[in-house]
């Protein structure tokens, strides 16, 4: 006799016994009970111990036989790239099938890819996956280690337990990225009593066409209380409505087809209490130096002012390479074989002594700045022309003080043009004057 049960998954054989019929089955020969096969498996014939799972689906090691088969999930879904000069955050979404199974984890596949993408082969050990690249429990994961302006493509898998039993090619997303795109340092073009005007440059190699740049500002220490966000196609704004005499903080991003890259570096810019002259205030005393490097000078604002020149675009270098390591100068003097001694500043207990020493003073009134293009350790640098009597008219880079400065960011600046002053060589920045004086 055959009893079936109530949930007719199953039912019990009475008297002699008999085999269960296709589509279910008895784990053991003492089993009192044939049972439905579970979802995705069946029994094509009698006396089945087991279900067989069908095609497509897979049963783990490990699975029981009362287990549903199961299948690997899909692809990852809507991959997001955020890039910080030479690092990723990548996060993705869940699969939308994940196969029936709760043992879903994820594994990233890096290729470094040419130029024009075309060619790409197997990132190899330098990238650095946190937590880690292989097994992640959620979907995100950070990049570090990139080579910079680099195309990389990363893809994301998800796996579960049965994905190894699968023979089907692996269900991928991929995400293509450039190292380097965050923007490049905010400049100040100007900036009144109420506005300030802002310039940057977009990434190098943006990763895809730039929509937009978002501008985000605040008043210094007020981040929580309040911000504002602005949008821009252009890499240029002027903002308005500004307190005077009030410090903001200013930060830019681009967006791209591929989304929102980082925020670059910040960048803390003062109103003016009254609008003020392109060099700086009269009442202050202003430094520039200018270094002619290809075309280009280097200038400095600000407590006093130094003029150099060279070949190369840098402080204190001759043709040195970036691992090499620099000139040290302690104790005051340095003899150097056929040279002239060179006297380090902090000898002078007076460091706009040792500028006088070691510089010429420059007239305000031949210095032209133009613009703005970039900031250093102790503040701006910007581009502009210097003309003194008798001369031709130079290209130069300026380079100043920033408001609000230390007495020590003072007398490093002050030691900086000292030391230049002492150079005199076609392969070194050469100090051609300082301004310490502004009418």
């Amino acid at each position: 006799m055959v009893r079936m049960n109530d949930d007719a998954n199953s039912f019990r054989l009475t008297g002699q016994q008999l085999a269960c019929r296709p589509g279910f089955y008895k784990a053991s020969a003492l089993d009192a009970y044939c049972v439905k096969c579970p979802p995705y498996s069946h029994s094509p014939q009698d006396k089945a111990s087991e279900c067989a799972c069908e095609k497509g689906y897979y049963r783990a090691e490990l699975d029981p036989r009362s287990m549903a088969c199961t299948r690997p999930p899909s692809a990852p879904e809507s991959p997001i790239s955020t890039i910080n000069e030479t690092s990723v955050t990548l996060e993705w979404s869940p699969p939308r099938d994940t196969g029936g199974r709760g043992d879903v984890t994820y594994s990233i596949h890096c290729r470094k890819c040419s130029e024009d993408g075309r060619k790409c082969g197997p990132c190899g050990s330098g990238p650095h996956f946190v937590p880690r690249q292989f097994g992640l429990s959620l979907p995100k994961v950070q990049v570090t280690d990139l080579q910079a302006h680099t195309n990389y493509t990363f893809s994301m898998e998800a796996l579960n337990g049965v994905s190894d039993l699968s023979p089907t090619p692996r269900q991928l997303v991929s995400v293509n990225i450039t190292t380097s795109q965050t923007v490049s340092v905010i400049l100040k073009e100007r900036k009144s009593k109420d506005s300030i005007t802002l310039a940057w440059q977009g990434p190098e190699r943006a990763n895809g066409a730039i929509v937009e740049y978002e501008v985000i500002y605040y008043e210094k220490n007020q981040r929580d209380q309040n911000y504002t966000v602005l949008k821009t196609k252009s890499n240029i704004m002027t903002v308005d409505g500004l307190k005077p005499g009030t410090t903001y903080v200013f930060r830019v991003r681009a967006r791209t087809d591929g989304g929102y890259g980082n925020y670059g570096g910040e960048i803390e810019l003062e109103t003016s209490h009254e609008d003020m002259l392109a060099i700086g205030d009269p009442n202050q005393s202003t430094i520039l130096a200018v270094s002619i490097a290809g075309g280009i000078v280097l200038l400095v604002l600000l407590v006093a002012c130094f003029v150099v020149s060279g070949r190369h675009c840098g402080y204190i270098k001759a043709k040195q390479d970036p691992d090499e390591e620099k000139m040290q100068f302690q104790h005051g003097r340095v003899n150097l074989p056929g040279s002239r001694t060179y006297i380090h500043p902090h000898t002078y207990e007076d460091p706009n002594q040792a500028v006088r020493d070691f510089a010429k003073e420059i007239d305000v009134s031949s210095i032209r700045i133009e613009r703005v293009i970039g900031a250093g350790e102790f503040g701006e640098v910007c581009s502009g022309r210097l003309k003194l009597p008798s001369k031709r008219e130079i290209y130069v880079a300026i380079k100043s003080l920033k408001a609000g400065y230390s007495e020590q960011q003072r007398r490093d600046f002050l030691s900086e043009a000292s030391i230049m002053g002492q150079f005199d060589h076609p392969n070194i920045i050469r100090l051609e004057g300082v301004v310490t004086r502004c009418e």
